[in-house]
């Protein structure tokens, strides 16, 4: 559903009571992180922290009747990662609605380059699966949310996936890596002129990237049938990744017959999250929710 400003300013005015009513969200310390590959990520570079993919674990403790769970990826131009803002933040919000969580430390340029950063996520969205049991969700509906670039990363993710690796001696490459859903918020989804963020081009692929490489790299042209269905929040005077990569995206998804839904906003600057302080976009967060409920990944509200 493509939403203009006026249907949107009614919708804003409508949900402002709801949206003043959700409880603040906890600024609580984020749980110790799980090491993707406890023995050493393959490529790693380093013994620090960023050669580390990891993920952090934030479960509900209200109840989780849909058995769902997010693996959230944060933004920040493959440079650097918004870890409390779009990670840690909105973890704690799918608590709040009986979502698990799982946000992904990804590893980063300059130092790391394609494919490095979808292996990171591949692997987060294996080991999810691999532990559903452990975390009390179900292995069928592991989802995936990211914004910015880690919006890119998100939609590569649900573009580039496989089944998994039965003959691995790795039990969590037996999973699959394709994600249920996706969640993409103000996301980077081309590398191409004119509409791509060449910061994240240039983290990611590195200086002068094959131009075919750029091409494959840029999710819409990699959107099929099998691509999961897809919710898109973005703001048309963002400048910092131009709003045309959402269009894009949902352009190829609608053409492909993919369910989907986007909401794009006049105004709102880049970097929002979930924008709980911003009377534009406030509404956001509970049109995602209503999106969530009526596909089944969320409880119904009141439970």
């Amino acid at each position: 559903m493509l939403c203009f400003t006026k249907i949107l300013c009614v919708l804003a005015l409508l949900a402002l009571p709801l949206a003043a009513q959700q409880p603040a969200l906890s600024t609580s310390a984020p749980p110790e992180p799980i090491m993707l590959w406890p023995t050493g990520a393959p490529g790693a570079l380093g013994t620090e922290d960023t050669d580390k993919p990891a993920l952090f674990v934030f479960l509900p403790t209200v109840p989780n009747p849909t058995k769902t769970g997010v693996v959230v990826a944060p933004g920040g131009g493959y440079q650097h990662l918004a870890m409390e803002k779009e990670g840690f933040a909105v973890a704690r919000w799918l608590n709040q609605h009986g979502v698990a969580a799982f946000v992904l430390r990804y590893r980063l340029g300059p130092q790391y380059h394609h494919p490095i950063e979808i292996g990171d996520a591949q692997r987060a969205i294996r080991m999810v699966r691999a532990h559903a049991d452990e975390y009390g969700i179900d292995k069928d509906r592991v989802g995936m949310w990211g914004f910015s670039a880690g919006g890119h990363l998100t939609a590569t993710a649900g573009t580039q996936f496989d089944a998994g690796h039965p003959d691995s001696t790795d039990p969590i490459d037996h999973e699959s890596s394709r994600p249920e859903f996706l969640v993409l918020a103000y996301p980077v989804i081309t590398l191409m002129a004119p509409s791509a963020h060449t910061g994240s081009r240039k983290y990611l692929l590195g200086d002068d990237p094959d131009p075919a490489l750029v091409r494959s790299m840029s999710a819409e042209t990699r959107v099929t049938p099998e691509t999961p269905p897809t919710f898109l929040f973005a703001t048309t005077d963002d400048k910092t990744v131009p709003v045309m990569n959402s269009v894009l995206f949902y352009e190829a998804l609608i053409k492909a017959g993919v369910p989907a839904e986007m909401h794009l906003f006049q105004h709102g600057s880049h970097g929002a999250g979930l924008a709980q302080a911003n009377p534009d976009l406030s509404i956001w967060p509970d049109l995602l929710i209503k999106w969530m409920r009526e596909r089944g990944y969320a409880a119904p509200a009141g439970q």
